[in-house]
């Protein structure tokens, strides 16, 4: 009765959470619509899909999923799957199996059993969680996957942009001819794309570069972008400036390789002793204890404690 009462509760406030998200998109959404039917610039409205409104549409923005309808799928993903969270765990309390464990762990001599019983109790809810979790997983590692593309791609097109530069190419040109490489149908290319069009839309280099910072919003291309932004008001050559920044990127990438190889022992350490060890422990010395807690349970009972 009692995990019926708490399954009941629980869905009720996935829906109640659900519908206050939902509510607070809309009113936000709307109320952006209006703010932005208002503006008389003409090209940022065309453009506006670069520039998404909304804490959610730019989370999923950066994360790649750059559709008009992404947030209120990603809602509605997150909805199903707590609702396919609830009903496993109903159906996990339901069909008898949580009970079946109980008594499973309840038998393990030496009354060791009893101190599982807890991760039992919460194991349907544990189900449940990761559930729901897992469309916010998903967009968290298709933000992971694209910084990383992003971080191995930019070293080698500013190289390429700065050999072309130093050929006698403009910055433009340069990257017109880029975007036709092996780089090509990658995250760094598709912005680039996007940056392209903001210079045929009539916006300035400035803008349009501080524009793609905006959208990537990793700090190897905020630093750039810095310095390209400086050059380009200061009017110092491209060329040389592509040049120290790609050297620097490499440069942070080779100490960060460095970091996580020294980082590498003390990491693996952590699964080593709570994953293998007790594994390890169970298999050459849980026959011995089992006969011990036996024996223990057998002295104890012959001796009228």
């Amino acid at each position: 009765m009692i995990n019926i009462f708490l399954s009941l509760a629980f869905l009720s406030a996935t829906v109640a959470f659900a519908v206050l998200i939902v509510r607070y998109i809309i009113v936000r959404e709307r109320t952006l619509a209006r703010w932005n039917d208002q503006r008389t610039d003409s090209i940022t409205t065309a453009l506006e899909s670069s520039s998404p409104s909304g804490w959610m549409s730019a989370w999923l923005y950066l994360a790649g999923f750059r559709n008009p309808f992404a947030v209120p799928i990603f809602v509605f993903a997150t909805l199903a799957f707590g609702l396919l969270g609830f009903g496993a765990a109903t159906l996990f309390v339901l069909s008898g199996v949580q009970s079946l464990m109980e008594r499973t762990v309840v038998l393990v001599p030496g009354g060791v059993g009893e101190t599982f019983l807890p991760v039992v109790w919460v194991a349907p809810w544990i189900i449940a969680i990761l559930l729901v979790c897992l469309p916010l997983t998903i967009v968290r590692s298709a933000r992971r996957n694209r910084i990383q593309l992003i971080e191995q791609d930019l070293p080698l097109a500013m190289e390429l942009m700065a050999t072309l530069s130093e050929a006698g190419l403009g910055f433009d040109s340069a990257l017109i001819r880029i975007l036709k490489t092996r780089l090509a149908g990658r995250p760094l290319a598709e912005e680039l794309r996007v940056y392209q069009a903001d210079l045929l839309a009539g916006r300035s280099r400035v803008e349009s570069l501080r524009r793609l910072s905006s959208r990537i919003r990793i700090g190897s291309m905020s630093i750039l972008v810095s310095a390209l932004v400086q050059a380009e008001q200061m009017g110092m050559g491209i060329a040389k400036v592509l040049r120290v920044q790609a050297d620097d990127v490499r440069a942070r990438r080779r100490e960060r390789a460095i970091a996580f190889a020294n980082a590498l022992p003390v990491k693996r350490l952590f699964p080593l002793v709570i994953c293998f060890l007790p594994g390890l422990f169970v298999w050459t010395l849980g026959p011995a204890f089992v006969q011990l807690f036996k024996l223990t349970e057998t002295f104890t009972r012959g001796g009228g404690f």
